[in-house]
């Protein structure tokens, strides 16, 4: 049986609240939460907890995010006259991904690793293998997958909707061609350099996420706009 409005007591949502931060280190609005645990089940806290923190990873989180306990970019964080900098060393500031291209890999080869990846393929060396998910596990993550380019480009948004370019000046677990877009970051002390944010495995976390209609719609054009630049039209 769900949850009933008359359930949801201010000690409970600030639970919900509390317990999600420590395990993601994101910080959920109270509104957000409000209108999730109504849909879940009854069940007690630490497991309405470990829902609210998956389900949270799903959203875009512009609008699921408590803006007075999130950090955000610098007013100055898209400045490219500005010298190297590092982001302030306060609070983490928690991301999600918008965009992705292997700079690595030509345009054509990019195309067959998208398409590989709708496949739920990879390639192991010159060798090609399926990726075989387990539960819990998502195309694009599998286990066996390895990353042979890069580096690659991301496009970065913060809580309040600030869109900057990041790029992984070392190789970040999770952070490769077909990773899902929605995917959520944690910054720590990155190096912000003309406006770019550069990502080490020392600054920057995958904590996982997906925002499955905008993964959809960003996966479909992304590979019209690589076909197109390639002279393929149909």
């Amino acid at each position: 049986m769900a949850a009933s409005a008359t359930n949801l007591s201010p000690e409970l949502i600030d639970q919900v609240a509390t317990g999600v931060a420590k395990a993601t280190s994101l910080y959920p609005s109270s509104t957000w939460i409000r209108s999730l645990l109504p849909t879940l089940r009854a069940a007690p806290p630490p497991v309405l907890t470990k829902t609210a923190s998956f389900r949270l990873l799903t959203t875009d989180f512009t609008t699921s995010l408590s803006l007075s306990q999130t950090s955000t970019f610098p007013s100055t964080i898209q400045n490219a006259s500005l010298p190297e900098r590092i982001l302030p060393a306060g609070r983490p500031i928690p991301v999600q991904v918008v965009g992705v291209e292997d700079l690595g890999r030509s345009k054509m080869e990019q195309i067959e690793a998208l398409e590989a990846v709708e496949r739920g393929e990879t390639k192991k060396g010159r060798e090609l293998i399926r990726v075989v998910r387990e539960e819990g596990e998502e195309r694009g993550h599998g286990r066996e997958e390895e990353r042979t380019a890069g580096p690659c480009r991301l496009i970065l948004q913060d809580a309040a909707g600030v869109r900057v370019y990041g790029i992984d000046l070392k190789p970040v677990e999770g952070v490769k061609l077909g990773m899902f877009i929605g995917t959520k970051i944690i910054l720590h002390k990155a190096i912000v350099a003309r406006g770019v944010l550069l990502l080490e495995p020392t600054t920057a976390t995958v904590i996982g996420g997906k925002i499955e209609s905008l993964h959809a719609a960003w996966f479909e054009n992304r590979k019209k706009e690589l076909m197109i630049a390639i002279g393929v039209t149909n």
